[in-house]
């Protein structure tokens, strides 16, 4: 079994901290026991792009109960649990390719070896691992039978490659079922992004100008949990229904250029890209605090702000101090990267039970409908070339639209 983490003699801290989630994860529990004794996975190679945590890890040990040989990536650069990761090749004899805080170039050599298996199956949280398939030859991912994908970032990027025609397999939207978006993106990501923020600067959130841009179910989780700590939320939103919805939810509702002025800490989430830009920084008051909860960085135009910034600085683990030409500060917390992922442990293991639980069913649906739909065209091949005799098969042409 190959795999690349930090640490393998961290294991041990890493199987207690499993542990600790396996027990908040009663609907994966119930799954173990029956994929145990079903192996609907059996024979199966899964690749998964997800974030290296206690929760995926449960995850992981449920697909390998179903019988399926099981491979994990890092989906970002900072989210893994190197702990975990080392728990997770030791103890559950899963190949893992993630380090925490690895570069580009490491996360994506991570990502291909995570592939060079051959995968049957693929488990993505953003869509880079099908976005790197892509860039392949067809053949290298012939026997891929179809994949999943966790987020609503990750969905909007393959929804774009079908709506192309390039999207050359099926996908499950894990993330549109009600089980995932109502529970993970809201009250997961809720709590969890201000968990990093709160981890990372010890900041007082009570009483606070808290700039939310985004009000989809990430949006609305991240300015209930705020509110509830007592900030003054102010929300952003392009879309005129949601923004109506902010404003009868009791928020303040604004443009970013108005609220970049008064801002204290701003957070996104969007799954768009540059959502707060140079411009905005531009203005923002002295001690701002900027982060993202998006899948990826883009949503923050890091490099504007470094263009109008005479010097930057870490001053404390994942947050970046830019020194503007006026003197002003501005700080970025965990690279403009998933803070609550980078700076803390993400979502609750009870949150991500259902969510994963998702995960694994949608594998065995698969399974059971996809392959077997294969299984009985051949059938059905065979009996056509029995009773037809004559038949030039060599001019028969299958086109399925999966």
């Amino acid at each position: 079994m190959n795999y690349d983490i930090k640490d393998a003699s961290l294991a041990k801290k890493g199987a207690f901290r499993i542990e600790w989630a396996a027990k908040n994860m009663p609907v994966l529990s119930l799954i173990k026991q029956r994929f145990s004794k079903e192996k609907p996975l059996k024979g199966l190679k899964i690749a998964c792009c997800l974030h290296v945590t206690t929760e995926t890890a449960v995850l992981g040990d449920v697909l390998k109960a179903g019988g399926a040989d099981v491979y994990i990536c890092a989906s970002n650069p900072l989210s893994t649990q190197d702990d975990v990761a080392a728990a997770l090749v030791k103890d559950l004899k899963v190949g893992v390719f993630a380090i925490k805080g690895e570069n580009t170039k490491t996360y994506y050599e991570h990502m291909k070896a995570a592939l060079a298996v051959r995968p049957d199956i693929t488990m993505d949280d953003g869509a880079d691992l099908v976005s790197t398939i892509h860039q392949r030859p067809t053949s290298m991912h012939a026997n891929i039978i179809g994949g999943t994908e966790e987020t609503t970032t990750g969905v909007i990027r393959l929804r774009a490659l079908a709506q192309e025609g390039k999207l050359r397999y099926p996908i499950i939207a894990v993330n549109d079922a009600q089980t995932k978006h109502l529970f993970d993106n809201r009250y997961g990501t809720g709590q969890s992004t201000l968990d990093g923020v709160i981890r990372s600067t010890n900041k007082l959130i009570a009483g606070s100008n808290f700039v939310v841009s985004g009000y989809g179910w990430c949006g609305k989780g991240v300015a209930m949990r705020a509110k509830g700590m007592g900030a003054k939320v102010i929300v952003i939103e392009v879309d005129p229904l949601r923004a109506l919805e902010a404003t009868m939810n009791g928020f303040d509702v604004m443009p970013i250029k108005d609220a970049a002025k008064i801002g204290d800490i701003f957070v996104t989430v969007t799954g768009d890209i540059n959502v707060i830009r140079r411009e905005h920084f531009a203005v923002m008051k002295d001690g701002a605090i900027v982060a993202n909860s998006g899948h990826f960085n883009v949503e923050l135009d890091i490099p504007g702000l470094a263009s109008i910034a005479k010097a930057k600085r870490a001053t404390r683990d994942f947050v970046d101090e830019y020194t503007l030409k006026n003197n002003r500060k501005v700080y970025v917390l965990g690279e403009g990267r998933l803070i609550n992922l980078a700076a803390a442990e993400g979502h609750p293991a009870s949150v991500m039970d259902m969510s994963f639980a998702n995960q694994a069913l949608s594998a065995e649906y698969m399974i059971k409908n996809i392959v077997n739909s294969i299984k009985r065209f051949i059938l059905f091949q065979k009996i056509l070339i029995k009773t037809l005799p004559n038949l030039n098969c060599n001019r028969w042409e299958l086109k399925l639209t999966l």
